[in-house]
């Protein structure tokens, strides 16, 4: 497997489990209970869980970008070091934003959206040039 999928792999497991932080706030500041049967939805996380749902929601939409365009190269014959590279940068960039996010680190969230928006950016540039 090339490290474009490899990486799209990660990618996708990384945004497959990042619900699971605010999910269990929730089941900690509201209990199971509510938790599981919704009646707590409407109620208002602790702000570092309102974070990481908000986080986990802006992997979710850059995941589809990012998968579509590694797919493309791979079916087009255009992936190669430079693509390979971009998907390395794109997910820990992911990684980076997540903790980013959380932590409330001014900036980091910022920066890291930026750079991961980059890679994405560089692996369309590759695909069509």
């Amino acid at each position: 497997m090339t490290t474009d999928l490899t990486m799209l792999a990660w990618a996708a497991g990384l945004t497959a489990i990042l619900w699971i932080p605010y999910i269990v706030a929730r089941i900690q500041t509201y209990g199971s209970a509510k938790t599981l049967a919704y009646v707590a939805d409407n109620e208002p996380l602790p702000p570092w869980a309102e974070k990481a749902k908000k986080a986990h929601y802006n992997a979710v939409e850059n995941l589809a970008p990012f998968a579509a365009l590694v797919l493309v190269a791979q079916a087009a014959g255009a992936a190669n070091s430079t693509t390979a590279m971009a998907s390395v940068v794109y997910f820990w960039a992911r990684v980076a934003h997540y903790l980013g996010a959380i932590s409330g680190i001014p900036y980091v969230r910022t920066l890291t959206f930026t750079i991961g928006w980059i890679a994405i950016m560089v692996i369309f540039y590759q695909i069509v040039t």
